[in-house]
This record gives structure tokens, sequence and C-alpha cells, in this order.
């Protein structure tokens, strides 16, 4: 059949796969209230977030960017380097290398932000970072999407970036958390409940989440898992996690900063990923490869779990040794004023 319209190959399409997607994918009443649940959710949790934040803080960062460089180059240096690098070793066929890349150009998410606070994080870091590259995006995703895709996509992919979502994300994120920062500032005794509730609120919304999501999906997303693509998406969000916090290191940012970062580099906003994917082909061409982005997902969510487990158990054992590294501090102190006294006493007398 030749090349299609699309500028890839027959043998690069999933057609061979058997693959469609569910009738009405995307129409459905389980569809609409996945995507309902999702923007309350986010609003709730940013709106928690911003009753982390000061604005003072987060003007700083802007007056002293260097920890928002750092991130910008993770985000837009490391992670669509690796999705290109990582589709060359699997040597992966055109669809699949096109859905990586995307995903690998994408501005980080908003699960960074609640992976930062659960890390102890730099919770003014991360939303400015955040916010920044989502806006960045609009500019820095066409062109990275245009410099990637040469040799891999005869189409003009970069005019396929969904601005109007990456609007939307802009909104989702500053709203939010402005409401938050005025609460924290005009009733700060409010903040450490509207943090705790929105957590729990995030929680139980997730399980709905989970619940809707298997059933829109069913076992659709059962075609994508080979071997390849199950190795790429665990290796993906783990690599820009390491290189993350190993770049904000080297060049001395702050324990708090360097977990920031490196949560702020690893999540993918996958949401943007499936629209590109969405706008750019069609459901035979893409096949199963639209749902790689819910496949990163499921790692990077598992993956920056799996951080914040070991994070928090290191601190338990590390606690203990720093509380009785203080208790004999201050006995040893307390020992020598006590000598002290007596000498001075001694000499007193004599």
């Amino acid at each position: 059949m030749g090349d299609n319209i699309w500028g890839l190959s027959a043998s690069n399409t999933s057609s061979s796969l058997n693959f469609t997607l569910p009738p009405n994918f995307g129409k459905r009443p389980t569809d609409l209230a996945l995507s309902i649940i999702l923007v309350f959710m986010l609003f709730i949790v940013m709106i928690s977030l911003g009753c982390t934040l000061e604005f003072s803080k987060m003007k700083a960062h802007f007056w002293k960017p260097k920890g928002i460089a750092i991130a910008l180059v993770s985000q837009y240096g490391v992670m669509p380097l690796t999705a290109f690098a990582l589709g060359k070793i699997f040597r992966l066929n055109n669809i699949e290398a096109l859905a990586i890349l995307v995903c690998g150009c994408s501005p980080g998410g908003t699960l960074s932000n609640i992976f930062s606070l659960a890390l102890k994080g730099d919770m003014n870091l991360s939303i400015v970072m955040t916010t920044c590259s989502t806006f960045f995006a609009l500019g820095l995703m066409p062109l990275l999407l245009y410099i990637y895709s040469k040799g891999i996509y005869e189409g003009d992919l970069k005019d396929k970036v969904p601005y109007a979502q990456i609007a939307i994300s802009l909104a989702l994120i500053l709203i939010p958390c402005t409401i938050g920062i005025i609460i924290n500032s005009k009733r700060p005794q409010y903040g450490r409940y509207i943090v705790r509730g929105g957590m729990i609120i995030m929680l139980i919304l997730s399980v709905g989440v989970a619940a809707l999501a298997a059933i829109n999906i069913g076992r659709s997303i059962m075609f994508v898992m080979t071997f390849r693509l199950l190795t790429i998406s665990a290796l993906m969000p783990f690599i820009g996690f390491t290189l993350g916090y190993i770049l904000s290191a080297i060049l001395r940012l702050n324990g708090r900063c360097r977990r920031t970062v490196s949560m702020e580099t690893g999540c993918q906003n996958v949401q943007l990923c499936s629209a590109i994917l969405n706008m750019t082909f069609p459901p035979e061409v893409i096949g199963p490869l639209f749902f790689f982005p819910l496949l990163y997902m499921i790692f990077q969510l598992g993956e920056g779990l799996l951080l914040i487990a070991i994070f928090r158990c290191y601190n338990k054992i590390r606690t203990p040794k720093d509380k009785t590294k203080m208790i004999y501090t201050a006995v040893s102190d307390t020992a020598k004023e006590a000598d002290t006294r007596t000498q001075d006493n001694g000499t007193s007398v004599a």
C-alpha cells in the first residue's frame, strides 16, 4: 500500500493487532463522569497545595531562578532526549517512537506537586516549576516535536500542539493555587485542615477514577502491554527522577529542591500527550498506542509512590539516630558545664 497520508508505512500501524477502540469511546456517560471527576479532583488538590504556599517565597524563586532554570533544562532537555534515545535503543517502529516522543516532550504534570508535598520538597518551587514548564510548552513543545520527529514523521507534528488545553492546564494550576494562597495569608489557621481535607478527598476520588477508567478502557490497554513498551514506560520516569536529582545536586540545590526537581522531571502531563495523539492520528493508525500515556502514568505513579515510601522509611530510621545524637550532645554539654562549675567552686574556696 506504500506510505499513507500520515507519513507512516502500513507496517507501522497497529491494525495487525486487530485492535479497535470501545464503541463511542470518549462520548459515553462514563467518559464524561471521569472527565468531571478529574477536573474537580485537580481543582480541590491545587487549592490544598496553594494553602502550603507563600507568595513572598514564590517571588524569590522568580528573582533567583536557578531552580526554575534547572527544572526547565531537565524537563525539556533530559526527557525529550531520553524518549528519542529509548526509541532508537529498542528499535521501535515509527508510530511507537512518535507516541513515546510526544510523551517525552510534554510539560510537567500536577502529579509532581503531590509527590513533592509527600517528599517534603519545596512546594513554592514545585508550583512555580509546574506553571513555568506548562507556560513554556506553548513554544518549546512545537519546537522539540519539530526537531525530534524529523525522519520519523512526514507531517507537521508541531502544528498538533493543543494550545487550548495548555491554557486550560495553566488555569487549573493558577486559579485554585491563588485561592489557596489567599486562604493561607488571610486565614492561616484553616490552611492545615484544608490540606488534609484535600488529600483525603483526592484519595477517595482516586478510587472512583480507577473504577471508571477500568470500565471505560476495559481490556483495550492490554494491547499496548508489550515487553518493549512496558520496559520503556518503566525506564522513562525512573531516568527522569534520577537525572533530575543528579543535575540539581551537581548544581548545589538543597535537599528539598533536589527532590522537587526530581519529581518535576519524571512526571509528565499525560493528558496533553493523549490530546496530541488523538489530534494527529486516527484510531486505525494509532491503534492501542493511544493508551501509551496511560501506561506511562501507571509507572510514574508506582515509581513515585515507591520513592515516597523509601524516603519516609529512611526518615523514620534516621530520626531516632538524630535524637540519640542530640541527647548525647546535650548530656555532654551538661557534664562539661558541671565540671566547669566544680572547678570554679574549687578555685573560690582556695
